[in-house]
Order: C-alpha cells, then structure tokens, then sequence
C-alpha cells in the first residue's frame, strides 16, 4: 500500500527503525508507546513513567525513551528510543494493551523507582526522581498508598529498600513534581518540611506555602518559571511582605538553584534557622 519511497517522504515520519507514522499525526508518547508496541515481543510490558502517561498522568515528555520490561528468556532490543529492562514478572502485573501488556497500577508505581540505574544515580539522586514520580502517581488515584505498602513488602527485586524508602517519603499534598523534589532535598539535608502549610494571622489567611519548616517559621518557595512575569512577581512580593509581617521569612528556589546549588540552599535555610526571631 505504501512504496519505500514514499515513507521516506515528507508525508511520514518514522518513530523507530521499522515504524513509522503520518506526518500530520501530532506526536506523543502515547502514540511512540503504540509503534514500541508494534515491534516488542508480545510479552513485553508497557510500565513505569511511559505507562503511568498512558494512564494519564503525563510523566513522559513526547520524545522520552518508551520504557518496556521483558521476560528474561526474551530477548528484544537494543532500539533506539526504546528502554528495555529484563526482569521477570507475573501475569497479574500487566493487562493486554495493544499486542502487548501494560502494567497495572501497583507494577508501575514499583517500575517508576526500579527505572532507575543505582550505576549512574546515587541513593539520593534516585530518591530525587522516584519520589516526585510516586508523588503524582498517588496523586492521579490509580493507586493507594496502603496497597503499594504491602504490594513493595512482598516484593525482593533488586532496588527494593530504595522504592520501600521512597514511598515512606511520598505525599500527596505536593503539587509538582519541582517541589516533591525540593522537599527530598530538604529530608535529606536534615530539615522536616511540611507540604503546603497554611499560615494565618491574627486569625486571618496569610498564604499557603509550598514547603515550611513551621517551628523556625521559615517558608521555602519554589519559584517556576511563570514567576519572571511582572504581574506575578509584584504579587509575590505583596505574598512575602505579609509573611514578614506575620514573622516569617522566606527562602526562594529557583529550578536553576534546585539542580546546582543545593549545598548553598541548604546553608542559607540554616542560618535562617539561627536567627529565629523571637516572638
């Protein structure tokens, strides 16, 4: 139906060696996960951050390695764009999906941390991506903690004590994955943070803030890229100046801050703690 010629058109585009898809077809990950699907082996198994967007909670970015898990005896791969873990499995993990299985909901919270080489990442690098990742995953209600408590306690994969750690750090109260990250950051530096805190003065709402270290009265803000808007930050500055007047200060994180300084963060947030103002 379709020459050589014409797929190496301006008509088509390939996604992989062997698949290729309309020109005019937006591309998503979902639909790489779909041509990943036409040439993995029919055991293979959609999972982790390509099977949670799947499901709807878009942790892949359109051009993100699709991630697959074989059976051992299986052998698939290497392909370009494609992630392929082996590993053996149960049929109660995964579901049909398009000629191949998808996981179910307690295999893909486990795969967002076991994704994860301990050769290239330390432990808390990895906690740095895995708890974000379980964060949002809990968060969309595909699964609740309680079950990923006794799903992770029967489990012996290698990189078990890691997911067990990272799920003891989740909390749903986070609102983006920047923060979850930020608030790993902070657990591991020795600090106690609390998610989404509201403060209140004299009775009255102040703000609600993204992580506070309440006994020290310090707000730690993580600031995207939507606050270099003047309107949004002469809003913040009014939200900061109330926080001062409530008897709290304010620590600013930046997403450049979060991924090269964290070691200075860290120092400020403590001198702050020992300059607790009285009151």
């Amino acid at each position: 139906m379709i020459t050589e010629s014409q797929l190496r058109s301006s008509k088509y585009r390939r996604l992989f060696q062997d698949v290729y898809a309309p020109a005019d077809l937006p591309v998503t990950h979902e639909l790489r996960c779909r041509g990943a699907a036409l040439i993995a082996p029919q055991q293979a198994i959609l999972t982790g951050r390509s099977a949670a967007t799947v499901r709807g909670v878009p942790l892949a970015k359109p051009h993100d390695p699709v991630e697959l898990i074989v059976p051992e005896k299986h052998r698939f791969g290497p392909v370009q764009g494609i992630h392929v873990r082996r590993t053996e499995t149960t049929r109660k993990d995964s579901k049909p999906w398009h000629g191949i299985r998808l996981a179910r909901a307690r295999r893909i919270a486990l795969d967002l941390v076991l994704r994860l080489s301990p050769r290239r990442h330390g432990w808390v690098r990895r906690m740095r991506f895995a708890v974000p990742d379980l964060d949002a995953f809990l968060r969309s209600g595909n699964v609740r903690r309680s079950a990923l408590f006794r799903y992770f306690r029967c489990r012996r994969n290698r990189g078990i004590r890691l997911a067990r750690a990272a799920l003891e750090l989740t909390d749903t109260r986070a609102e983006s994955p920047p923060e979850s990250d930020l608030r790993v950051v902070l657990y591991y530096g020795g600090l106690n943070p609390r998610p989404q805190y509201t403060v209140r003065f004299n009775g009255r709402f102040v703000a609600r803030l993204d992580l506070a270290l309440v006994s020290d009265r310090v707000a730690v803000e993580y600031d995207g890229r939507w606050h270099d808007h003047p309107a949004q930050q002469r809003q913040d500055r009014r939200r900061r100046a109330r926080l001062r007047l409530a008897g709290w200060r304010t620590v600013v994180v930046t997403a450049e801050r979060l991924a090269t300084d964290v070691p200075g963060l860290l120092d400020e947030i403590r001198r702050m703690q020992a300059t607790r103002p009285a009151g």
